[in-house]
């Protein structure tokens, strides 16, 4: 039998547990090649045979996404599985017109085909795009449930950008296990959160080993999804989080959208810092889309230590890296404190940025007068660094969802900004996850 030759585009994570759920194993297809992007230096590597399975002895091979069109043909592919997330419509067809035109099959799997069943209960928290306000709104839900008294097991979308078979099941349920695993910026961006609230958090390439490791200490276990991708399991309560700031991105992105329709609550957050127009715009919106959807009014206040440091200073603003490149998002927590409390400027770091930050820029030149909490890999932490440091400014405000101060040296004054979520008036999220109880 002829084996079909398949392509899975990616960033490592939502690729991976695809090629996991659909294709390892599986005589009728070879995976001939994973693509990437999105993610820095995740190109030009291995998906390990210890993960491929029996039909891979050495691996799969990462290219670069701009070999797309020489490896179809190269390869004489008969298909393109299209599997990372948060990108315009626009673009997902570009890639179709691209694939089709050097003679394969373009591939959108859908959430059946990708999604594992959980023996617990699992209630899933995603989003319309990058930086709604996913991770407040897990921490809040883990919360209630804690308050309930059951034992809460978080599952958070991949992120794994160091050895592949080593991240196979990774559990954190203390700091000296991201430091164990060498966790980037933005895992523990992710991760801490949950471990200073005594919430295990598992992640990793393989979900359905995951999964049979957290289901043997959970009560119920939380989907923490990553950029506006769909969950990787059938969730009991699909829970999605949706920005008045960007209102309209949430039936514009891929596969933003997807969740919006799976909903089962919808959040708007963010109504604090949002013009009324665009909040009525996004609820019209989402009641067009999925009227059955419980439709839920929140807010993410800021709790900014010591912001009388911040009033007539000259302030850096180092926001969540993510948010601001793939999210697209002009500002976030820490603009936001910076202007409410008065700064007298917020200062470009362009002058001054080095190395892979400068590379960050001159991708997403739209970042303008912020920094972005950029970390990857350990180079790009030290040009992050150095990058905060030689800034001429007065004061730094950390906007980012971990105190950067933990994993860089800063040489003068700093400011945490924190945020939580904060359900405004009726339903809310108790009304909702009572029933779990």
């Amino acid at each position: 039998m002829k084996r079909k030759k398949i392509i899975i585009m990616g960033a490592a994570g939502r690729d991976f547990h695809n090629f996991n759920v659909r294709y390892r194993d599986q005589q009728e297809f070879e995976v001939v090649a994973f693509t990437a992007t999105q993610i820095p230096d995740i190109e030009g590597r291995i998906y390990p045979a210890a993960l491929a399975g029996k039909l891979y002895p050495n691996g799969i091979p990462i290219h670069p996404e701009d070999e797309l069109s020489e490896l179809i043909q190269k390869q004489k592919a008969d298909a393109v599985v299209f599997a990372y997330s948060d990108v315009p419509y626009e673009y997902v067809m570009h890639k179709s017109a691209l694939v089709n035109a050097a003679g394969a099959d373009f591939i959108l799997m859908g959430y059946d085909s990708t999604s594992l069943k959980s023996k617990v209960p699992v209630v899933s928290i995603c989003a319309v795009r990058t930086g709604c306000g996913k991770s407040q709104t897990t921490r809040r839900i883990s919360e209630i449930f804690r308050s309930y008294g059951k034992k809460v097991v978080a599952i958070r979308h991949p992120m794994p950008y160091g050895d592949l078979a080593a991240q196979k099941v990774q559990r954190f349920a203390s700091y000296d296990d991201l430091d164990k695993h060498k966790c980037t910026i933005e895992e523990r961006e992710e991760y801490e959160p949950h471990i200073d609230r005594g919430v295990v958090v598992y992640a990793g390439v393989d979900y359905g080993a995951i999964l049979a490791e957290a289901e043997k200490e959970a009560d119920i276990i939380l989907w923490d999804g990553g950029n506006n991708d769909t969950p990787f399991y059938k969730t009991d309560l699909h829970i999605v989080v949706t920005d008045p700031l960007r209102a309209g991105h949430e039936l514009s992105y891929y596969p933003g959208e997807t969740n919006l329709l799976l909903a089962d609550v919808v959040i708007i957050n963010k109504i604090d810092t949002a013009d009324y127009e665009d909040i009525e715009y996004l609820r019209e919106n989402i009641r067009q889309t999925n009227p059955d959807a419980m439709i839920i009014d929140a807010a993410s206040p800021l709790v900014v230590e010591e912001p009388a440091q911040i009033r007539g200073k000259r302030a850096l603003v180092i926001e969540d890296g993510p948010t601001l490149t793939h999210g697209e998002m002009e500002f976030g927590a820490g603009v936001v404190a910076a202007e409410k409390f008065g700064a007298a400027e917020i200062v470009d770091p362009r002058p001054w940025i080095v190395g892979k930050i400068q590379e960050t820029f001159d991708k997403y030149p739209e970042i303008g007068a912020l920094l972005p909490a950029m970390g990857y890999g350990e180079q790009q932490i030290n040009d992050l660094e150095k990058t905060v440091n030689a800034v001429d400014c007065d004061v730094v405000v950390i906007g980012t969802p971990i105190d950067l101060r933990k994993i860089i040296k800063i040489n003068k004054p700093a400011v945490r900004v924190n945020y939580d979520l904060q359900e405004i008036g009726r339903p809310n999220l108790e009304d909702v996850l009572v029933k779990f109880k």
